[in-house]
């Protein structure tokens, strides 16, 4: 009994020491994407050989245009993510300029790996987000230009614009790559296709209503 009591201090003592011997700051000044390595991706992008990164890996230009609004929901994503700027690998931050139509909307879709904290910059926005089950409950407001909302990480949100101009905003997220599944996307215009019966009996509406909606996906 005696020898099992030390055995297990000891490896308590060792567990502790682990993790205060742990150290989360970066070994490295940065990690420039490089897209072309066959290295196994663990989490991110492997790192091009310092020696060759160049200011092109750290800058992006193209945030001053208008993102083409001219689709269904009236609203367009310009991202700034580590697919643009490859220094960003493995920085945990990135962009987002949104711009919308009148009456424009973002969708409710979700970011599985970043909190976004956005700012209005021009018009004036409904947003919002759910909370997870069993409330559900919408936290929403209306933000006007200079006004600022975070959206917390993994929750279901929106922006629509309520003007009868333009509107614009800018988000910063916390990842280099966020992702973003678009609730209706992912819902209805998976590949291949969720069951009609799965969808008829989740929504509680008849197969027809389904396959209407799949289609415009």
């Amino acid at each position: 009994m005696a020898n099992q009591i030390l055995l297990l201090a000891t490896f308590l003592a060792m567990t502790c020491s682990l993790v205060v011997a742990f150290e989360p700051a970066p070994l490295q000044d940065f990690c420039v994407a490089d897209a072309t390595s066959s290295v196994t991706r663990v989490n991110g992008l492997p790192c091009l050989d310092s020696k060759l990164a160049t200011a092109e890996h750290f800058f992006f230009s193209g945030l001053h245009i208008p993102g083409n609004t001219s689709n269904p929901v009236g609203g367009k994503v310009t991202p700034v993510n580590v697919a643009q700027i490859p220094g960003l690998n493995t920085l945990g931050i990135s962009l987002a300029r949104i711009d919308y139509a009148p009456m424009g909307v973002i969708p409710p879709h979700t970011h599985p790996r970043a909190t976004e904290i956005l700012t209005v910059l021009k018009g004036k926005l409904n947003v919002g987000f759910v909370t997870s089950n069993p409330e559900n409950k919408l936290i929403s407001k209306v933000l006007k230009k200079g006004d600022v909302f975070v959206f917390p990480v993994g929750l279901v949100h929106y922006q629509q614009n309520l003007g009868s101009g333009t509107a614009i905003s800018l988000s910063s997220l916390s990842s280099q790559n966020p992702g973003v599944n678009t609730i209706a996307n992912v819902v209805f215009g998976s590949n291949p296709a969720i069951s009609e019966d799965v969808l008829a009996k989740s929504f509680q509406v008849e197969q027809s209503v389904i396959r209407y909606l799949q289609a415009k996906f």
